[in-house]
């Protein structure tokens, strides 16, 4: 039984893969800063909670880190964990660069240490590759950061380059778009949508409010995205792949998808407020994920408009489809 490392594991991410792992009967452990006080609420509600051994570990601690590597020794280890909001990094940009650039350096530093043949996944970002102005992005596209949360990303991802170079490491990252479920918490804007348009279709008077509505993005679901990543480690050498669904829509279409889901008009019920704009933003982030359906044989199979009725689907208590990537 192969054993596998989440650190990260209570978030949206973390919880789909450790129910896919589960289940192809992998023995598996997750970290969280503090696992005695963490609710774990997304492994509760997918039900595996009891499943999974839980550890305390904080990724800006060099010897917490080496601490749990020695005690799982895991076959697999996933990074998915550190500050993961691109909106939260322009207000706390130190802590943002500790959590993501400082603690995967350790976490790398920790398994070149330790020496085990271990297989190590990196959750990357497609913030890294900035304003392409709207060409597709591939895994040679050059980074161009907009974001704290974006320079901290691109740090952690030449880290890891570096580490598989320079040690043979197995070590890759998944370049991942944005890739959304029902475990998203409110503060994403995707799930604020959601949220909004079904509360008013059971009935509140609310108005939504959002920031700048002509963003456009490459929403994928993150089930079938976390199947990507268990693909990139079962392969002989280690790359870097970019995940994502290869179609953009506009934040204004999302949006219009949401509502429409939940038998609304999003005209008569959004607000456009400038105050929510951030600093610097990404006007159009596309994606060419022509690699990862060569050399992975992955590919989304739910684009921005359906996983935004999958969203509402579940919010309204409707079944929800999540067939995995094919």
């Amino acid at each position: 039984m192969k054993k596998a490392l989440i650190f990260g594991v209570s978030g949206q991410d973390g919880a789909y893969l450790a129910r896919l792992l589960l289940e192809k009967g992998y023995e598996v452990a997750g970290t969280s800063r503090d696992a005695q006080m963490a609710s774990f609420r997304n492994l509760t509600t997918l039900g595996i909670r009891e499943a999974v051994s839980l550890h305390s570990v904080t990724l800006t601690d060099f010897r917490s880190v080496l601490t749990v590597l020695t005690k799982i020794r895991p076959d697999e280890i996933y990074h998915l964990a550190g500050q993961s909001s691109v909106g939260l990094s322009f207000d706390q940009p130190v802590e943002t660069f500790l959590s993501i650039g400082v603690g995967t350096l350790n976490l790398l530093e920790a398994v070149r240490f330790l020496g085990a043949p271990v297989r190590l996944y990196n959750a990357s970002s497609s913030d890294c590759f900035g304003d392409t102005g709207g060409e597709p992005a591939t895994e040679a596209t050059p980074f161009s950061p907009r974001s704290p949360y974006a320079v901290a990303k691109a740090a952690a991802h030449f880290e890891v380059a570096n580490y598989r170079e320079a040690y043979n490491l197995f070590a890759c990252s998944g370049i991942l778009f944005n890739h959304e479920s029902p475990l998203r918490p409110p503060r994403f804007v995707t799930r604020k949508i959601v949220s909004a348009a079904c509360r008013i279709a059971k009935g509140s008077s609310e108005r939504l409010s959002l920031g700048n509505i002509d963003v456009a993005r490459d929403w994928g679901y993150a089930p079938q995205y976390v199947e990507a990543m268990w693909r990139m480690l079962q392969r002989d050498a280690p790359e870097d792949f970019v995940i994502a669904t290869g179609t953009t829509i506009t934040l204004k279409e999302f949006t219009a998808e949401t509502f429409a889901a939940a038998g609304l008009d999003w005209r008569d019920h959004v607000d456009v407020d400038k105050t929510l704009f951030r600093p610097s933003d990404i006007a159009v982030s596309r994606a060419d994920p022509a690699k990862a359906a060569s050399l992975l044989g992955w590919k989304a199979t739910l684009g921005p408009a359906e996983v935004a009725r999958a969203m509402v689907a579940h919010e309204l208590g409707q079944p929800l489809r999540e067939n995995t990537a094919s």
